[in-house]
């Protein structure tokens, strides 16, 4: 089976940032930005977001560009001579927080594994309201206010970051707040800022310097931390089925929650007790109809398979039943890194749904730790 290819999307506020320089303390409203190109102010932010996708030279032919028109991010990767799709276009040349809203839902649409932007925290905004949890963000630092979590320290820092999720490193996850001042207040001397949600961001691997300096996972100790999360999750959701997949990991949870594990099989969890053993795929499908429900899965085998390998009972009509954000997939690093970068394997027996279904994966690796990992 050919590894598809990792796809980003990358979005441009064009605008962001000229405020800066003209010390008008921001760049959000139409009035201020006619100001700001009135006054000269030069617009930085493609520049930023080529200094990010200038690492990605390197990585040439392993990943596909969707963005959007113009200077949204077309113009950027047609300067570097970077191939691209465009799937949203703006009706006006200055372009509005609405277009990066409009953008963002048409990368949602595009399942893109990470979605690329450049802009400052009213960008953020624009990108969180739209965006959510449904895919992992990065954001280029280019405006005048960075007060959110999900930008990195610089361009190229960005760069390097996408770069490692391109090349199938191990790269964690955060969620990663957005927050906005009050431009209006500051102009006036007052910070009041707010908290307007969080996404998913990838982060460095934090890990991977530990091992360097000869660390190394206690598994025992990485099995409780993941069960006393999945444990965690469970309260915070009494009304949610959570439906237990086969592997030595899941087995781990469920000894924690302390319940008899069915090995090779299926269990359902729900409200701290334990509703059904060993489930046919039938019985899962009407048990869980109609009812939030989770999987709890592992990675199994070598291969590193997900789908396909001990869960036959998590059929093609289950998995479409819930969708993939109900998926948890729950591993340690030492697993995951003995794939040796290897894509994570789905065979649901439905080669469709596995197409729907590849791409970047949140693995809960610790408690409220976890990293992205490609599958196919």
């Amino acid at each position: 089976m050919t590894q598809p290819l990792f796809r980003l999307g990358i979005i441009v506020n064009p605008f962001a940032g000229i405020g800066g320089a003209l010390a008008l303390k921001g760049s959000d409203g139409a009035e201020i930005r006619e100001k700001a190109l009135a006054m000269g102010a030069e617009k930085k932010a493609n520049e930023k977001m080529a200094r990010a996708l200038s690492i990605l030279d390197a990585l040439s032919g392993q990943f596909t560009v969707v963005t959007a028109a113009g200077d949204m991010g077309a113009s950027v990767c047609e300067s570097l001579g970077i191939p691209f799709e465009v799937i949203y276009a703006p009706e006006q040349e200055q372009t509005e927080g609405e277009d990066s809203e409009r953008a963002a839902k048409a990368m949602v649409e595009a399942r893109v594994d990470l979605l690329l932007f450049a802009g400052g925290d009213g960008t953020a905004r624009n990108i969180c309201r739209m965006v959510g949890n449904d895919v992992p963000v990065l954001g280029v630092p280019a405006g005048c206010k960075i007060h959110s979590g999900v930008y990195c320290v610089s361009p190229s820092a960005a760069g390097q970051v996408v770069s490692q999720m391109i090349a199938g490193e191990l790269v964690s996850e955060m969620d990663a707040e957005v927050r906005d001042i009050d431009e209006d207040a500051f102009r006036n001397g007052k910070v009041i800022a707010k908290h307007y949600g969080e996404m998913r961001v990838p982060a460095e691997l934090s890990y991977v310097q530990a091992v360097k300096m000869g660390g190394k996972e206690d598994e025992a100790l990485v099995l409780d931390d993941i069960a006393a999360y999945i444990s965690e999750i469970m309260d915070d959701e009494p009304d949610t089925y959570f439906v237990m997949g086969s592997g030595s990991t899941v087995g781990a949870v469920m000894e924690f929650l302390g319940f008899d594990n069915t090995l090779l099989g299926v269990d359902i969890v729900k409200g701290g007790e334990l509703v059904a053993s060993d489930v046919t795929a039938q019985a899962l499908i009407d048990i869980t109809k109609g009812h939030p429900t989770k999987v709890v899965l592992t990675v199994i085998g070598g291969q590193g398979h997900v789908l396909g390998r001990g869960n036959q009972q998590l059929s093609p009509a289950f998995i479409r039943q819930i969708g993939k954000p109900n998926m948890l997939v729950v591993a340690t690093k030492q697993k995951i890194q003995a794939l040796q970068g290897k894509p994570l394997r789905l065979d649901s027996g439905d080669g469709q749904l596995d197409e729907s279904l590849a791409g970047a994966f949140t693995i809960i690796t610790g408690y409220k730790d976890k990293v992205l990992y490609n599958a196919v």
